[in-house]
């Protein structure tokens, strides 16, 4: 918006330049051509006077006044007469502005070209002796000062509005940076939210609508916080009231079937208890994805090179039981990027997804974590060598509950990659699934870099 507010006012100063210099230009031009062919027929029409006389004397007069003429302007005087006297200048060619000038007894004025003048500019004038037409005087005006009088007037004019563009673009760029301050400030309150930093307000300045729209925005954000904390009052209050029962009703479960011998009666509790456990595990998930729903904190420059680090060796005992080798690959080895995240988010991200990983790798088989860093982005990758999805199953594999066959297995809730994908997208980054080289699942998870990655 500066840039065209800029844009816009240099035009308008142009505008007014080229409706007011210009013309003036042309004016100073039309002059300049108008005094100059005045100036040398009136000297033309002096010295035809002197060869209308057509004595001695004023021969001699009009030879001397052409020498020092000549001297003084480097042009060239030429005369042609029948009188008895003729003076030793150089003889007009016959053309037809002569021919006319003898017939018509009219000085005629040749500028050589019809833009503005050419090379020479050529007066011819009649002389008269007593009334009769006896002769006529050219004068042979080389136009090269005329040219640098008018290069030096349009060149000044120009320089001047060059000058004067300058300046206004200079008054344009602080008119615009003025004018466009307070959307540039609800920018950053914008900007701020979408990074989770809800207490964020914009300064009410600026023109009316402007400090009505900050007003309006900064309610919203002040509604939006107060929702936001009732959310997560209402999260920690669900986790005590729900997690509570539901131990109590397995603890009273185990009770009863550690106290009855009859067999149906302890399959019937086992299969209760396990149906507890089910539903512990569900409650878990779902208060997870409540909380990465709720928790709305600002990102920050996070270094991923240590986050997977740690995560790496939390899980490594668990691949080892199994005999699953975990890889790690990529810039996150070398360059240690840094990512624009939440505090706690990508580690949750990867555990999820790690998990997921683990439960479908063959014994024996290999996890492989890879980084790319890019200039804008970081993107995280983890393969496996498991089942892999078909296309189906990767479009529905973030919705809630569902459970595919090789990837959650029997003890899943189907909740992992749901909280995975709303952890990512409140971080302002993208979650995908793909086939992995040599067959398995790669989840491909692309976070924003921070200026300090690659670093």
């Amino acid at each position: 918006m500066i840039k065209q507010l800029i844009r816009s006012y240099v035009l308008l100063v142009a505008v007014a330049i080229l409706l007011f210099t210009v013309p003036v230009a042309f004016t100073l031009t039309a002059q300049l051509r108008g005094d100059t062919e005045v100036s040398i027929e009136r000297e033309a029409t002096t010295m035809a006077l002197l060869l209308g006389n057509g004595d001695t004397a004023s021969c001699q007069a009009l030879e001397e006044m052409a020498r020092a003429y000549a001297v003084e302007t480097e042009d060239e005087v030429q005369a042609t007469t029948t009188a008895r006297c003729t003076p030793a200048l150089p003889r007009p060619e016959r053309d037809a502005a002569l021919a006319g000038v003898l017939e018509r007894g009219r000085p005629t004025t040749d500028w050589g070209s019809d833009l503005i003048w050419g090379r020479d500019l050529v007066i011819t004038v009649p002389a008269k002796d007593d009334g009769r037409v006896v002769g006529a005087v050219r004068i042979v005006y080389a136009t090269s000062g005329l040219t640098h009088r008018l290069w030096t007037i349009w060149g000044f004019r120009a320089g001047l509005a060059v000058a004067v563009l300058g300046v206004a673009a200079l008054i344009g760029a602080v008119v615009a940076r003025r004018i466009t301050r307070p959307l540039r400030q609800l920018n950053d309150m914008a900007s701020k939210f979408s990074d989770g930093d809800l207490t964020a307000r914009s300064p009410v300045t600026g023109p009316e609508e402007t400090r009505t729209l900050a007003r309006t925005l900064n309610q919203a954000g002040e509604r939006l916080d107060t929702l936001i904390a009732s959310q997560r009052i209402f999260v920690a209050d669900a986790s005590h009231q729900l997690r509570t029962p539901l131990t109590a009703l397995r603890l009273s479960l185990d009770n009863i079937a550690d106290g009855v011998d009859d067999e149906f009666v302890r399959e019937d509790v086992e299969q209760a208890t396990a149906e507890v456990v089910r539903m512990s595990r569900l409650v878990n998930g779902l208060l997870v994805l409540a909380r990465a729903e709720a928790k709305v904190t600002a990102a920050e420059p996070l270094s991923l090179t240590d986050i997977v680090a740690e995560r790496l060796s939390v899980w490594r005992p668990a691949a080892d039981e199994r005999g699953v080798t975990i890889a790690l690959r990529g810039s996150v080895v070398d360059d240690r990027p840094s990512v624009l995240a939440s505090p706690g988010h990508l580690d949750q991200v990867l555990d999820n997804v790690l998990s997921n990983a683990l439960e479908v790798s063959p014994d024996g088989g290999k996890i492989t974590v890879r980084t790319e860093t890019g200039a804008r982005e970081v993107v995280l990758s983890v393969a496996d060598e498991g089942p892999g999805m078909s296309d189906t199953e990767k479009s529905r594999a973030f919705d809630r509950f569902w459970r595919g066959q090789g990837l959650t297995g029997r003890s899943g809730s189907g909740l992992g990659l749901s909280v995975v994908k709303q952890l990512v997208t409140d971080d302002g980054g993208t979650v995908t699934l793909a086939d992995a080289p040599g067959g398995g699942l790669s989840v491909r998870i692309s976070l924003r870099a921070s200026r300090t990655s690659g670093g």
